[in-house]
């Protein structure tokens, strides 16, 4: 169990490290220390994505009993990806702490103070951090220790939500880059709608009818023949799901209706580390990010 922990706590932060060194260094590349480190961030979320999803996949395909049947990774991967989680953190916080440069927030000679930004940060991104806490806090003891080997099945198909997550750092990237504008952007847009709400909105009832098939329930009786352990958790899972979910609808009604045209003020470092005008947060889900889709047709 260590053995994967200290696996996982070395992978990531690893990966994100070497591929800002080669984006910095390459000479055919040579990227600034800002975008290598927003790229870089993106880079090792999609990577953990792919491989979560892969091993999802694995688990949910070799269980034909949804609660008895077990699959060795499932255990395995819970332990290497909870690094992943406090890593990404810290990345986020980078990748804020980057962009209020790139946006000229530090046009000035001195750089503002890191303790104004973190509390920008944690205010700005304050479901995204809790989400993350709650996954290393909650979601891993319960995962590891409390299912008592049970349920690899709606492990796995658990594991499937982050099939979304690539075109989610895609879609960042693009309108970090201001390339709302062309057509891979709308393209990736439509797909991370589709997989977004296939993956993690639609997980959650998903399991709860296969979960009724397999007892024989009726779906709508599933809630009341569960522990009510199992409810609520599902409910604070999904909760987040569906609120950015609703944010990415929002932004591709603008991008592809071009509807909306954005007629605030620019936003100053004064602005943005006070709280009084947000730029856009890390996460990528925020109605601000959405408004910069629209705001370049």
């Amino acid at each position: 169990m260590l053995t994967i922990l200290a696996a996982g706590s070395v992978f990531f932060p690893g990966l994100y490290v070497l591929s800002k060194q080669c984006l910095k260094y390459i000479p055919a590349l040579r990227w600034s220390e800002g975008d290598a480190v927003i790229v870089s961030a993106r880079l090792v979320s999609s990577v953990q994505a792919i491989m979560a999803s892969s091993a999802g996949y694995i688990i949910a395909s070799s269980c034909d009993d949804i609660i008895e049947d077990q699959h060795w990774l499932t255990s395995a991967y819970i332990l290497f990806a909870v690094p992943y989680f406090v890593y990404d953190i810290y990345a986020m916080f980078m990748c804020y702490w980057y962009k209020l440069r790139i946006k000229g927030h530090e046009a000035d000679s001195g750089a503002k103070p890191l303790g104004a930004a973190l509390t920008s940060y944690l205010r700005r991104e304050f479901l995204m951090v809790l989400h993350h806490v709650v996954m290393v806090t909650v979601c891993f003891p319960i995962s590891v220790f409390w299912r008592q080997g049970k349920g690899d099945y709606f492990q796995g198909v658990m594991f499937l939500a982050e099939v979304s997550t690539p075109w989610v750092c895609l879609g960042k990237i693009l309108i970090q880059y201001k390339q709302q504008h062309t057509l891979l952007h709308k393209v990736n847009g439509a797909t991370m709608l589709v997989t977004f709400f296939i993956c993690r909105v639609l997980l959650f009832p998903y399991l709860y009818y296969v979960y009724g098939r397999y007892t024989s329930i009726p779906f709508y009786m599933v809630p009341f023949n569960v522990p009510w352990q199992v409810n609520l958790g599902a409910a604070m899972l999904m909760a987040p799901q569906v609120y950015w979910f609703s944010l990415i609808c929002r932004g591709a009604l603008r991008l592809f209706t071009g509807s909306y045209r954005s007629r605030r003020p620019p936003v100053t470092a004064k602005e943005d580390l006070d709280g009084q005008a947000p730029s856009q947060p890390s996460n990528g889900y925020s109605t601000h990010a959405t408004e910069q889709k629209s705001g370049s047709h």
